[in-house]
This record gives structure tokens, C-alpha cells and sequence, in this order.
């Protein structure tokens, strides 16, 4: 919905810029592919699923969640950065930044506190070394 759906509708009377094709599908295509291997690392190592009925049994901290807390909600920033080059759209760069924006505020206040609260010193040791948003750093293996 937030990635695809919504962006579609935003900007469906307008045409794809053949121009900004050519920087607009690897920004696509890495999100995607990002947002696939994380929903993976969910089933996989996580034991569970995005949906709330069924969240991780274990804190999920492989692949892309070794360098960041948050892979997923970047992988559909970088999907949106995608459709607003595709589209060279200001709406859909607005439309980004209120996304972004909502997840920072989800995060901070409803996600970290029932991962500490789920996961205890494991989440805490996990969010000390390894940031939110940007890699700063390689994490050590």
C-alpha cells in the first residue's frame, strides 16, 4: 500500500520520465529487493511475520538488520525515492518525507519499546551497536 498502492494513485495522470529512468530503476529495484530479503529474514530467522498477529519470535538481527534496526521501513523509502525520480514528482517526495516521518514516529514510540520489552538485554545489546537508520559503521561479526 505505502510503497506501491498510493504512490500509483498519486500520480496516475501523469506519464514515467524516460529521462530519469535510467537513475530511478536501480533506486526501484534495490528497494525492492531490500524489502524482499528483509520480509525473508522475518520468516526465516525471525520465526514469525510482519503482520501483527504474528510478529518474530526472535529478534531478528541478520542480513540487512546487521547494519541497520530498520532495513525494511528504508528498503520502502528507497521504493518511494524510486517512484518520485521515475515520475520526477514533488508530490511524491512530500508524500516521502510525511512516510518517513511516521516511521521514525512509530518506531521511537511504539516499535524499540515492545522490542525492549519482548527482547530484554538481547534488544538492548542489538540498538546499542548497531543504529536506526544508517549504517555509521560496519558492525563486528
Amino acid at each position: 500500500m505505502v510503497a506501491g498502492l498510493i504512490p500509483i494513485l498519486l500520480v496516475r495522470r501523469y506519464s514515467a520520465s524516460a529521462d530519469w529512468l535510467i537513475f530511478s530503476l536501480p533506486v526501484l529495484g534495490v528497494g525492492i529487493f531490500a524489502l524482499l530479503w528483509c520480509v525473508r529474514d522475518f520468516c526465516v530467522s525471525g520465526r514469525g511475520t510482519l503482520a501483527p498477529w504474528d510478529p518474530p519470535k526472535r529478534l531478528v538481527v541478520v542480513g540487512l538488520y546487521h547494519f541497520v534496526r530498520n532495513p525494511m521501513y528504508v528498503a520502502v523509502l528507497m521504493i518511494l525515492a524510486g517512484w518520485s525520480l521515475l515520475y520526477w514528482s514533488w508530490l511524491l517526495a512530500a508524500y516521502a518525507v510525511v512516510v518517513a516521518t511516521v516511521f521514525h514516529l512509530r518506531v521511537v514510540l511504539h516499535e524499540e519499546p515492545w522490542l525492549k520489552r519482548q527482547f530484554g538485554v538481547d534488544w538492548e545489546g542489538y540498538a546499542a551497536r548497531v543504529p536506526r537508520w544508517l549504517p555509521g559503521r560496519f558492525p563486528p561479526h
